[in-house]
Formats: C-alpha cells, structure tokens, sequence
C-alpha cells in the first residue's frame, strides 16, 4: 500500500490569546491560555492524515518527558497517522513553541527545539527500506536538522517518490545544502520566498518573479508561494497559475501553511491532479484560519471536498 511521509518537528504549542502583541519590552494583561499539540512537521502529517484517505508515516523526535509522551499518544490514536517512526531522544526535552496570538489573528512565535534538533541520520537509517518503497510522497519542513531530511528524500527518491519541501523556516545553509537538488515541489510563503530570492513579494507579479528567480538558482520544477488570504501562486518554467482564498473571518493563522502543505501532499500522494490538489490545499488552508489553535484547527476532508 502507497502511503505518504512527513518528516518534521513536533512541539507542544503554549498559546496566549491576547487583545494586541506586545512591544519590545512592554508587558501586556489579559489573555486566555491553552496548550495545543504543534510543531510545524507534526501539524503536516495530522493535516494530511484528516485531509486524505491514506496511511501518514510521520518521522520524528520527542524529548523523554511527559511532554513528549503526552503528544506519542495522541499521535497515536489519529486514525491514519502511524506514529511508529516518531524517536524518544534520552536526556532531552521536548520542543516547545510560545505563541502569542491578537485579536487580529496576527501572532507571534519563539521556539525551543529540545528533541527536534536531534533527529539524526541513523533514527533515519534504521528504518527498513520496505517502508521507504511504499512513500509515493515525502513532505519535510526545517524545524529538525537538514543533513536528517536530506537522507530521508534521497531513500524516498529512490524509490521514485516525489519531495515536496516546505523551507520553513529557511534556515542558515539551505541555499548550499544538496537537499535542495532532490526536492520537486518547492512551497514558500511570502517572506520565505523573498529569503531564497531576494525579491520581496507582496504580490502576484513579485511572487511569479520571486519563484521564477529560485527555480533557475536551485533547478527546482514547480515553486507553490503561500501568500495568506491571497491564496497561491504555482510557478513553473514557462507558466503559472494562482489560487485565490475563499474570503473568511480568519481567528488565528497559526498553521494555516502547514494545513495548506499537508493536505497538498496527500492529495497528490493519493494522485488527485496537482491543479486540484492545490485548489483543496487553499480550501482547507482557509477553513483552518476560521478555528483557534494549531491541530484543533485542521480539517477533515470531508470539510473542504465540496465548495
């Protein structure tokens, strides 16, 4: 049975609701607070395991803590989602993430790794190539060290799967890194897109441009920009097209770009046409602004089949 790989970080989420986001310095009253499962890789994999109709092997690392054995079980117990693959690291923590979210859905975010940062090329090795020749698609994200995901897309690549990387955050070396010669569908947002490109995007044109710019530096086929409410711009060589959001009340943006990459990759790992894929990406990406939260925002696919 194909089935789809992400590969990425898993972070407890520590969110403060506030009415605005504080200065440099400032502290400010009032909020409400929650802890939510998060980490850019984790939200993925639970997107594409509720956004499509196939197994999700999610790789990836917890500290040996309550944290870290809190969020296996409840990985565990997402239909789909086969958290088998997901390493217990001794002696550290698990990655947490302090948001801060307004009133206006704009947030805030600092990161501690903890176990992220050690996911290492044997957790990666010691994985049978029999489950690497099932991977139709492989997405990652940069949470958890480079030189890791480089060994996973080269295994997945033999087998003939297709390397979807999400570069966020664009981390110091990315540019340089081989990584990159194996990746098929690149998906920046905006800010990650200017980073790679040097172009700053602010629209349709500076993110064709932007795209345009990165394909010829890095020999990547098709670059997907993220742009928020303004939905995506998919570029390739010669072409593009763009996606526009549905308009919504957006409560909190938190992982609207990993809703958007995880069920991306799950509809093209379940071979549904890329146009389309992208199209219910944006839909789902949408529907997730309108709910609080990092995973309690995610939706089922039934939520965004139709329009």
């Amino acid at each position: 049975m194909s089935c789809l790989m992400v590969i990425g970080s898993i972070n407890l989420d520590l969110v403060l609701e506030t009415g605005r986001l504080p200065s440099p310095g400032e502290t400010v009253l009032g909020g409400k607070f929650s802890r939510i499962n998060g980490g850019k890789g984790a939200n993925q994999a639970v997107a594409a395991a509720r956004g499509g109709n196939l197994n999700v092997a999610f790789l990836s690392a917890v500290g040996d803590d309550d944290f870290g054995r809190s969020v296996v079980q409840d990985y565990q117990a997402e239909p789909r989602l086969n958290a088998a693959f997901i390493v217990e690291k001794s002696g550290f923590a698990t990655g947490v993430a302090a948001i801060l979210v307004d009133q206006h859905a704009e947030n805030m975010i600092c990161v501690a790794p903890g176990a992220n940062a050690e996911l290492s090329v044997s957790d990666v090795d010691l994985i049978d190539d029999q489950h690497f020749m099932k991977v139709t698609v492989l997405l990652a994200s940069l949470e958890v060290p480079l030189d890791t995901i480089h060994v996973a897309v080269r295994r997945s690549k033999a087998s003939g799967a297709t390397i979807i990387l999400n570069p966020a955050p664009v981390v110091p070396g990315l540019a340089a890194h081989a990584v990159l010669d194996d990746v098929d569908i690149l998906t920046p947002n905006e800010h990650e897109a200017g980073k790679l490109s040097g172009i700053q995007v602010s629209d349709v044109g500076s993110a064709v441009q932007a795209a345009r710019v990165i394909i010829s530096q890095f020999g990547i086929g098709t670059v997907v920009v993220t742009m928020g409410s303004l939905g995506v711009v998919v570029v390739y060589q010669d072409e593009y097209f763009e996606v526009k959001a549905p308009p919504v009340k957006a409560r909190d943006t938190t992982a609207a770009g990993d809703c958007f990459n995880g069920v991306l990759a799950a509809q093209l790992a379940a071979a549904v046409e890329f146009p389309e894929a992208v199209a219910l990406a944006v839909r789902a990406a949408s529907l997730s602004v309108t709910r609080r939260g990092a995973q309690t925002s995610l939706p089922e696919f039934a939520e965004f089949a139709s329009e």
